[in-house]
């Protein structure tokens, strides 16, 4: 708040300069992006305005330049990871890229926590998962700087019992080698952010960091203790988000997401690090905190109002990082720290129900977008987030305006119009090298951050994809796939959307995290309506504007087989994995870490050891509407 003197961590922290050239980087990004964007809206307003500009045209214009600079934007950013991957330079400093981490050797110095919160959880899954990471921690003859903390807001009696047997028995194997403690609480308060809260206040004085693993999260033992050195080394960072890489899934939609990650996701995290500099993002997991820095300033208070845009933020992370920078900390994304990994929804249908709850934690995030005293990129990562669902709404808007128009502009062009052979089938009155022009500049940006990402991959790591040609197949298959799966994504979001606009809330279940078959019957119910609308849609624009029907098919017909989809996206692909298609190879310590399976508990109905002695941080909570914050730093 203004005139409020600053907390004992903002106090505390050593002025530093700020990263070189960050300044420049982004000036040169919004020029690119805005110019890119002018040229796009540009070329569709010509066209548009063959017939003159009527409300109709006028509004698929400003739909259409929203989310063209969308997309421009990550094209530039994909750019910018492109040039600094391709000549080995870090993202943050823009120096070459040295043999070796320059923290590395540094003897650990800070007591950290590993802290899992877990909400409903497969017991089996959870520990196996927090065995494997706590062994690859122990091999590195580090793990005596670190404790563990399993908390639980299980509110299910059966798997909170076999969840306490899980655990016991992992205490006992751990025994002498790491802390490993276990707090169930009787409520689940403020879900994630609030049991995260709970433990700060109760044992946060215990320790100087925290690094956050979801019930699915698997970090190699080099990778924590990669965290620490580098959080000891930057007095004046409060969070270190590393890239968490999907593994362990054998369905045809885990294998597609899984190599599309690894393919891509090295190159994309370099292109947002360089501009987003000291003022990231935060995922929510695999990511070190600075504990006085986070108690201080992250307290998250709920949002005034009714749910689903008020009450409890789901989507706390984003907003604990806005305010971490508010306080005056660095935030970065450090792309440099391997061996993070996280599972994922094995087919599309668990993998939207995942978005709908983010959909409206996302969409919450709008609501701050004015609180006084943020970082302009806090404000531009909210705007993100929501983007990351909105713009399918807008997609739809303006596929359906452009059909619209289309068939009027059809329907009242003269008869030589309508039946000569013509290559682009809107705005007859149009020049035809003007929709040529968009459509190659629209296809270039969308497409150009996978083919940069191939590039890269032939030419540097193509043995950990199986070879160059099982890579170039495999990167053909995921396009191709991905461009099927993107209308009915879009129609989900779009759906998403409006349920939330309208009122709509969404249930905190445990996220299914096992590759599992969708049975027909579900893939039925839940994308019916969207095969009816792609059919219907196919239909129309066949007999009022039949020149549109085949550039139209990739979105028609993604529609229209949406059941078909959904079934296949959980079909378990053992035979590409067998011939090394969709394939991602790692590091030996990496694939010990994937592999790792824990052992069964043999001793039913074992209590977990109680928690260590309380020794409490003060978390505040501060306003986030309606009063005056500190100013950014």
């Amino acid at each position: 708040m203004s005139g409020t003197p600053p907390s004992r961590a903002e106090s505390s922290r050593p002025a530093v300069a700020p990263l070189p050239g960050l300044g420049v980087r982004r000036g040169l990004l919004a020029f690119a992006v805005g110019a890119t964007t002018l040229a796009g809206a540009g070329l569709m307003a010509r066209i548009l305005a063959a017939d003159g500009l009527a409300v109709l045209e006028l509004a698929l214009l400003s739909l259409f330049t929203l989310t063209f600079a969308w997309i421009a934007l990550a094209f530039w950013s994909a750019l910018a990871g492109f040039v600094l991957c391709l000549t080995r330079r870090d993202p943050l400093t823009l120096a070459p890229l040295p043999a070796r981490m320059d923290e590395e050797g540094m003897p650990l110095r800070r007591r950290t926590v590993l802290a899992m919160p877990i909400h409903n959880e497969v017991p089996q899954q959870v520990v196996a998962a927090l065995e494997a990471t706590a062994e690859s921690l122990i091999a590195t003859g580090e793990a005596h700087h670190f404790e563990a903390f399993v908390l639980s807001d299980t509110t299910d009696p059966t798997i909170a019992d076999a969840e306490a047997d899980a655990v016991a028995a992992l205490q006992r194997r751990l025994a002498g080698r790491l802390p490993l403690h276990y707090r169930r609480r009787a409520d689940n308060a403020g879900r994630k952010a609030g049991n995260l809260a709970d433990f700060c206040r109760r044992w946060g004085g215990r320790y100087d960091f925290l690094i956050g693993l979801d019930a699915d999260s698997r970090l190699t033992g080099s990778c924590l203790v990669g965290l620490v050195r580098a959080l000891q080394a930057r007095p004046e960072v409060a969070l270190i988000q590393t890239v968490p890489l999907p593994a362990r899934q054998s369905t045809l939609f885990g294998r597609l997401s899984q190599f599309a990650a690894a393919l891509y996701a090295p190159m994309l995290a370099a292109g947002q690090s360089v501009w987003q500099g000291d003022t990231a993002n935060y995922w929510g997991h695999n990511a070190i905190l600075r504990l006085d820095a986070f108690t201080a300033c992250a307290g998250l208070p709920p949002l005034p109002g009714r749910p689903p845009l008020g009450g409890e933020i789901l989507s706390h992370d984003f907003v604990e990082a806005a305010l971490l920078r508010r306080g005056g900390w660095q935030v970065q994304l450090d792309t440099r720290l391997g061996g993070s990994y996280e599972e994922m929804p094995g087919n599309l249908l668990d993998y939207a129900r995942r978005d709908r709850r983010w959909t409206q934690g996302n969409l919450q995030h709008l609501r701050l977008i004015a609180v006084p005293g943020l970082h302009p990129l806090s404000r531009l990562h909210f705007v993100m987030g929501a983007m990351a669902f909105v713009a399918s709404l807008l997609w739809l808007a303006i596929l359906a305006l452009g059909s619209l128009d289309a068939a009027l502009r059809a329907h009242q062009a003269p008869s030589y119009f309508r039946e000569a052979p013509q290559l682009f089938p809107m705005w007859p009155e149009a020049h035809p090298e003007l929709i040529a022009s968009l459509f190659a500049l629209t296809l270039a940006l969308l497409f150009a951050p996978k083919l940069m990402g191939l590039t890269l991959a032939l030419a540097r790591r193509a043995a950990a994809f199986g070879g160059a040609w099982r890579l170039i197949v495999s990167a053909l298959a995921e396009a191709l796939v991905a461009v099927l799966l993107a209308p009915l994504m879009m129609a989900f979001h779009s759906r998403f959307v409006i349920e939330v606009l309208v009122g709509g809330r969404t249930a905190w279940t445990a996220q299914p995290r096992e590759g599992r078959p969708v049975p027909w019957h579900a893939a039925l119910v839940h994308t019916a309506p969207f095969t009816v609308l792609g059919v219907a849609w196919a239909a129309a624009i066949h007999v009022y504007a039949p020149l549109l029907f085949w550039w139209l098919a990739p979105i028609w017909a993604g529609l229209s087989l949406a059941p078909l989809l959904v079934r296949l996206s959980g079909v378990r692909v053992d035979a590409l994995i067998r011939r090394e298609l969709l394939a991602t190879h790692r590091p030996a310590a990496d694939t010990a870490l994937l592999k790792y399976a824990s052992a069964s508990s043999d001793l039913p109905n074992a209590t977990p050891l109680p928690p260590p002695p309380e020794m409490p941080r003060t978390m505040l909570e501060q306003p986030l509407l309606g009063r005056r914050g500190a100013r950014s730093r």
